[in-house]
């Protein structure tokens, strides 16, 4: 594959990245609505039954291609899935998007510096670090205290993202097509369907409550999480990682317009210290150069 054919696959790539991250945080906003009606254990049910409906039509596993060896990273993707959605959908109820993003965003952040010896990517964990104590702070929000039980939801999501974004790049190299996205999507359902049921109350669904349900599962699971495999075949997971530090800011005008947040002049400098912490830390680090094996293996993906 050409140099030129290489820079189109990025640029398709990133473009794609861009308009996830519009969509998850969307669809995390209409999430915020509908969570202090049915819970967040149905509301990420349903994300995952959405999910399935969308991508088992295009592929369905075949029973002889499940063997332990090539579907285990698929199997705990869906762990991780289930694990990150509650914890942060929970996370965002009791402390609201924005910041519940913001903090979550400590994931990608880690991915940057978890390999790094600079002394600027020390600077940008310790600026990261105090960005998010500078936003839960006592006093610097409009409410009268920060939950720490959703700061700790908030935290969960923040390393079971990470564990997404190395397990979404094997799953997605590993695996053709959307058969890892698919087999990750049952795991996580199965996991979550007892939750569900047992908080599941039918009196509280009307019609304005599934539609944003609906909504919910096509804009923060079915089209992104399809993508992701798209997007990381085409882009490293530093470059998924630099697109993705705009999502605090997205996250929280979100917020805003969707779920009437509002964020003090402190909330929103201790946000764009963590953006600009993790922008800078992961857009400055170096790619390893590939071996020739490498190069020509991602040539054929």
């Amino acid at each position: 594959m050409t140099d030129a054919a290489l820079s189109r696959r990025r640029i398709t790539g990133a473009a794609t990245q861009v308009g996830t991250e519009v969509s998850i945080n969307f669809g995390s906003s209409l999430a915020g609505l509908v969570i202090p009606i049915v819970g967040s254990f149905v509301v990420v049910a349903v994300r995952q039954l959405v999910m399935l409906v969308v991508v088992l039509p295009v592929y369905r596993p075949k029973r002889a291609e499940l063997t332990w060896a090539r579907l285990w990273p698929a199997l705990a993707l869906g762990v991780v899935l289930a694990v990150m959605n509650v914890s942060f959908y929970e996370a965002v109820h009791l402390i609201g998007l924005g910041t519940a993003a913001t903090i979550e965003f400590l994931g990608p952040l880690a991915i940057a510096l978890a390999t790094s010896r600079r002394w600027l990517d020390a600077v940008c964990a310790v600026a990261g670090g105090l960005g998010v104590v500078l936003l839960i702070a006592p006093g610097t929000s409009d409410a009268a205290a920060i939950d720490p039980w959703g700061v700790a939801l908030a935290l969960t999501s923040a390393a079971t993202w990470a564990m997404y974004i190395l397990l979404t790049r094997r799953v997605a190299v590993g695996l053709p097509g959307l058969e890892g996205v698919t087999v990750a999507s049952i795991v996580s359902l199965l996991l979550l369907l007892p939750f569900a049921v047992v908080t599941f109350d039918a009196s509280a669904f009307d019609w304005t409550v599934v539609l944003l349900l609906l909504g919910v599962g096509v804009l923060s699971s079915a089209l992104p999480y399809s993508l992701d495999t798209f997007i990381l075949r085409r882009i490293p997971p530093r470059l998924y990682s630099i697109i993705t530090s705009f999502g605090p800011v997205i996250a929280a005008i979100f917020g805003w317009l969707v779920l009437s947040e509002t964020f003090t002049l402190v909330e929103v400098l201790a946000i764009a210290i963590v953006c600009g912490a993790a922008g800078t830390a992961i857009a400055t680090q170096r790619d390893r150069p590939k071996s020739d094996l490498e190069q020509t293996a991602e040539g054929l993906v």
